[in-house]
């Protein structure tokens, strides 16, 4: 009688070593594959004829609708991340003119523009969806060969696509947060991070035990042995919440906090934490996990003071213009890009290993670049929201743990890097269907897990 398998992954290692050791791409073509992901979503726009409540008033008008929606974003952006990535300039510069001649075009319409704070939700919520179909679809594509290894996360140092992910999802939160909005909690500060915490604890310990009882593939590198993404985020939360400054003063704690840590880093920490060698602590297990949390607090703050400064401030006692908000937002774009390139080449280089300083300032720098992107193109096409574009904004977090499921279950299921190209394309696009799918019947329900 034969003896069951030893284990439910057999090519972990194989898997592991496949994502591992990997020197990362340019920052010029990180930026272009954000920028070409931006443009198809501004291409859908200047199409988009029907209103969110027109196309929902029917599941059938709403499908409709969010199947033009994923053939127009969703289905190119993965072409353009795996068959088509030696194209991706080209790409860019065709979409640039494709959205520059459809609204030349549409110039005789009249379109109707939004001012004022629903009009900023609005440019907010798409920079927000963008991140996370980048997010879902690559972190299952980077597991098949059709995914270039430049795009996938780096090791010590350099720039990837992939090694914006928890950073942008740091900064994201930020951007939204109650304190960029000066919305002030009736509970107490330990009762407000119990409630934001305790989700993010219990979605860390059940990855943990997925991973271990299913002897799934973890880049030890990347966090350390036991340490999470979701255990970053609670950490960042813990931390905000012990120490609640007001966001017009978030930025100089955390601009504080990220030099007293370039400075740790630059002195040794780095040799400490780029090391191979682990003793048996928790500290030194999960040492990236953990000292990076000064990193993502530090960007955190920052974030904070930048959403702040450019939606918010005096948000009661005037309106800010669209026009003012556009000219903040691409001085300060400028002024990240800049300190970037000067700390990368005088400090330390990037490392998303460690979130040094370099790593913040490119995190928010190609952040800022998305959603003024965006928010320069309302001057163009008007505000209106996407069916596909509200389903995951309105659910999240919801649509980043249904693709880690399918992920999980994909993974399982076949043996990713030993896949044609061919049957990978096939794989991803049924992913990327099922998880649009999901999250449209989610929202057409009316379930909403997300709060604004």
């Amino acid at each position: 009688m034969d003896s069951f398998p030893r284990s439910l992954n057999p090519n972990k290692h194989l898997r592991e070593q496949f994502v591992s050791n990997l020197p990362g791409s340019s920052m010029l073509e990180v930026s272009a594959l954000l920028n070409n992901v931006a443009l198809l979503m501004l291409l859908r726009h200047t199409f988009c004829s029907q209103t969110v409540n027109d196309a929902c008033r029917s599941l059938k008008s709403y499908l409709a609708s969010v199947a033009l929606d994923y053939v127009f974003i969703v289905l190119p952006t993965l072409l353009i991340f795996t068959v088509l990535a030696e194209w991706v300039y080209i790409c860019m510069i065709g979409l640039l003119f494709l959205l520059i001649f459809f609204t030349a075009v549409k110039r005789t319409y009249s379109l109707p523009y939004m001012e004022g704070p629903n009009a900023s939700r609005a440019s907010i919520s798409s920079y927000r969806v963008v991140t996370m179909f980048i997010t879902c679809l690559c972190i299952l594509a980077v597991d098949f060969r059709i995914y270039p290894r430049e795009y996938a996360k780096t090791e010590n140092y350099g720039t990837s696509l992939m090694d914006l992910g928890v950073g942008s999802f740091v900064l994201m939160n930020a951007v939204t947060s109650r304190q960029a909005r000066k919305i002030k909690s009736s509970m107490s500060w330990w009762k407000a991070a119990f409630k934001s915490t305790t989700p993010l604890l219990l979605l860390g310990f059940a990855r943990l035990a997925s991973t271990l009882s299913l002897d799934y593939q973890v880049h030890v590198g990347e966090y350390g042995v036991n340490w999470n993404f979701f255990f970053t985020l609670a950490g960042v939360s813990i931390l905000t919440s012990i120490l609640n400054v007001p966001a017009e003063y978030s930025g100089i704690l955390g601009s504080v906090i990220l030099v007293g840590y370039q400075s740790w880093l630059i002195n040794g920490l780095n040799v400490y934490l780029l090391s191979n060698e682990r003793g048996t602590d928790v500290i030194s297990r999960n040492k990236e996990g953990i000292f990076s949390l000064f990193g993502y607090w530090g960007m955190y703050l920052v974030g904070v003071q930048v959403s702040y400064y450019l939606f918010f401030e005096n948000h009661t006692t005037k309106q800010r213009s669209k026009h003012e908000t556009r000219i903040r937002i691409c001085l300060l774009t400028i002024m990240f890009w800049i300190l970037t390139l000067l700390i990368d080449r005088y400090v330390e280089r990037i490392s998303r290993r460690m979130c040094n300083l370099a790593y913040v300032t490119w995190v928010v720098a190609q952040n800022l670049q998305v959603l003024a992107l965006r928010l320069l193109a309302d001057n163009i096409i008007g505000c209106k929201t996407l069916c596909l574009e509200r389903a995951f904004d309105r659910n999240l977090l919801a649509s980043f743990l249904v693709a880690n499921l399918l992920t999980g279950l994909v993974n399982l299921s076949v043996d990713t890097i030993f896949v044609s190209p061919l049957s990978a394309v096939l794989i991803l696009v049924s992913y990327s269907l099922t998880l649009c799918f999901v999250m449209v019947l989610v929202d057409f329900s009316g379930v909403k897990y997300k709060f604004w």
